[in-house]
């Protein structure tokens, strides 16, 4: 268990732990799905782009991960202060980055001191929706699931107004390729009103389609270092 931020330090002032949130559900299979061999063929297919694109990011040098959260950074303060999107009293629910993905933190932090309020997603039921607990930088996390960092069950329960996702991969139709374990996509479904929903990840994670399932959900806009890529 964690003694608070403190003990998660590195750039901005923290740093990711050991986490196991990749190897969820590798072979995922949709039970929605039309067609269950191909829906199985898909789930192959995923596993495999989900590991070939792991590596290329796990490639990237550290001031080219850096660059790359700079302009996501500076991308994502351009969308939160849309019209479109929402400012003042919405409740933004970042995630804290796990598996040489882009580190967000610094921004939560900003948007923190400027009066926003933010969210953390976790996992408290598995195979259930996440949960949002609200975040300052002086929450005291603790270990949840697959070791992930996350507010205490102290923390006030929220329902955010701005869902950011991690992606590994996207598509021109705004769908995302996840870590597997169908958490976002669950979550999602289950929250009404839906939230505005924003893909975050690399430009070359762009795929040609995700041969998107029943279960998956588009994103409103997807968000790479070069800019918007996607916007409904």
């Amino acid at each position: 268990m964690g003694n608070g931020s403190n003990s998660f330090k590195g750039r901005g002032g923290h740093a990711s732990p050991p986490c196991m949130a990749a190897e969820v559900d590798p072979e995922y299979f949709d039970p929605l799905a039309v067609d269950p061999e191909e829906a199985r063929d898909v789930a192959r297919w995923r596993t495999a782009e989900r590991k070939r694109l792991r590596e290329a990011r796990r490639a990237l040098s550290a001031p080219e991960r850096n660059a790359v959260g700079d302009a996501l950074m500076a991308g994502l303060e351009r969308l939160l202060g849309a019209e479109a999107v929402g400012a003042g009293d919405e409740i933004v629910s970042f995630y804290w980055p796990i598996k040489d993905e882009p580190d967000l933190r610094p921004l939560m932090t900003a948007m923190h001191a400027a009066g926003r309020r933010i969210a953390l997603p976790l996992v408290e039921t598995r195979a259930a929706p996440l949960v949002f607990r609200l975040w300052t930088p002086q929450t005291r996390m603790q270990r949840g699931h697959w070791n992930i960092p996350v507010p205490p069950p102290d923390a006030p329960e929220v329902v955010p107004d701005v869902v950011l996702a991690p992606l590994m991969g996207w598509d021109g139709a705004g769908y995302r390729l996840g870590y597997g374990g169908g958490y976002f996509d669950r979550t999602l479904a289950a929250l009404s009103p839906r939230p505005f929903r924003i893909g975050v990840g690399l430009a070359s994670a762009q795929l040609p389609t995700i041969y998107p399932q029943p279960h998956d959900i588009p994103m409103d806009v997807i968000l790479t270092e070069r800019g918007t890529e996607v916007s409904a």
